[in-house]
């Protein structure tokens, strides 16, 4: 007997207020599902308190315990649902792959023209609607008129495929004018053109500073297995250690690092790039700031991890995206201050979720405005001039 969608994916609401929610996937196992399953929910604003992973190679349990980050955030967890059904292999009904298909091809470049009265915060006011709606920012030119209106055109791709219709895109509009209020003016949305794509893809940043922004090297002191501290007070960085003898199929990842946004989709990330599967799993729950990650792995041929280049290759890895995982510079540029952002990219070219969001409430916290803002997600930048 088939199983059904609805148990795929199950929500359980938390008991009390403040409680995790419990999020459950029993489906299929495919390669790197656990970082897939983790970047929607990290898209979706949610912080992981805990969870278990476990696999036999062909089917997966997944739990996970999850929170909004910040509490005040409305989590579409219907939506949620959806988007984690189809990231499953093998258990989608067929509109959920013909949903896929159509939202696997490349999505085309659309502007995004926002008329209004100038205001503090108005660019992450407008990247938060467009979070919720999952479009995706590429690059953004902010105009400002004398008279204190402003034009912004955002340059976006479309994740969920609403706005190849002429309706869709005026339901966007639509939706993001309610949402700005009175100080919205005008919105429209087009396709930017070949000229645009052309663009979008070029970098601008000075030699010197990408090179610095992008270097990955750290300090040897940083890399290779470190013993595991029992003195929690005394882990300041981070600790990996490789142990081959508790298990006689698999190597023992142990992890421990300060608690900071990302880090499980991060340490899942580095797993499903560097081919490392991960059979068991548990995530610790926050202990004064530290989290605790026990991972029984095997390489991509499915055996041990016992080759000492291929174990400091790995641990180096780790250490570098918990250790580093944004990499951030100001400079000056003329009047202006110039803010860049290096995020790390999968190898299949999709950047961390959220940091277009993230760089521009802090600048709104910050009473900040963006006169240009430059992202670049299959190349992990932003570049923000702030006025």
């Amino acid at each position: 007997m088939g199983m059904s969608w609805d148990d795929v994916v199950l929500i359980e609401e938390g008991k009390n207020s403040g409680d995790p929610n419990v999020v459950t996937v029993n489906c299929p196992d495919k390669a790197g599902l656990g970082c897939d399953l983790l970047r929607i929910v990290l898209a979706f604003g949610l912080y992981v308190t805990r969870g278990d992973f476990s696999t036999d190679g062909k089917w997966c349990y997944v739990v996970l315990w999850v929170v909004a980050r910040p509490s005040s955030l409305k989590v579409d967890w219907e939506s949620l649902k959806e988007r984690l059904v189809a990231c499953c292999p093998s258990c989608m009904p067929t509109f959920y792959l013909d949903h896929i298909s159509s939202c696997s091809k490349s999505s085309p470049l659309y502007l995004l023209k926002v008329f209004s009265m100038d205001r503090k915060g108005l660019i992450h006011d407008v990247t938060k609607v467009l979070c919720k709606l999952e479009l995706t920012i590429q690059r953004l030119k902010v105009m400002t008129t004398p008279d204190g209106k402003v034009l912004d055109l955002f340059f976006i791709t479309d994740d969920v495929n609403i706005l190849h219709t002429k309706i869709g895109q005026e339901e966007t509009c639509k939706y993001l004018s309610a949402e700005l209020g009175e100080c919205c003016i005008s919105c429209e949305v087009q396709l930017a053109g070949p000229e645009y794509e052309y663009h979008q893809g070029l970098s601008s940043l000075p030699e010197a500073i990408a090179e610095k922004l992008f270097n990955r090297e750290i300090s040897a002191m940083e890399v290779g297995p470190l013993a595991m501290s029992s003195d929690k007070s005394k882990v300041k960085e981070a600790s990996v250690v490789i142990d081959n003898l508790l298990s006689p199929a698999h190597s023992l990842l142990q992890i421990q690092c300060r608690d900071q946004k990302g880090l499980i989709y991060d340490i899942f990330r580095i797993s499903k790039d560097c081919d490392i599967q991960i059979a068991h799993g548990r995530v610790s729950s926050n202990v004064n700031g530290i989290r605790s990650l026990d991972l029984f792995v095997q390489n991509q041929y499915g055996k041990k991890i016992l080759n000492n280049e291929s174990q400091i290759a790995l641990c180096s890895r780790l250490k570098e995206e918990m250790l580093h995982p944004l990499r951030v510079m100001i400079t000056n540029r003329g009047p202006d201050t110039e803010l860049l952002v290096a995020n790390p990219v999968e190898l299949s070219g999709k950047g961390r979720p959220r940091v277009v969001y993230d760089v521009t409430s802090a600048l709104k916290s910050l009473g900040r405005d963006c006169e240009t803002f430059n992202v670049r997600p299959r190349v992990g930048s932003v570049q923000v001039l702030v006025g």
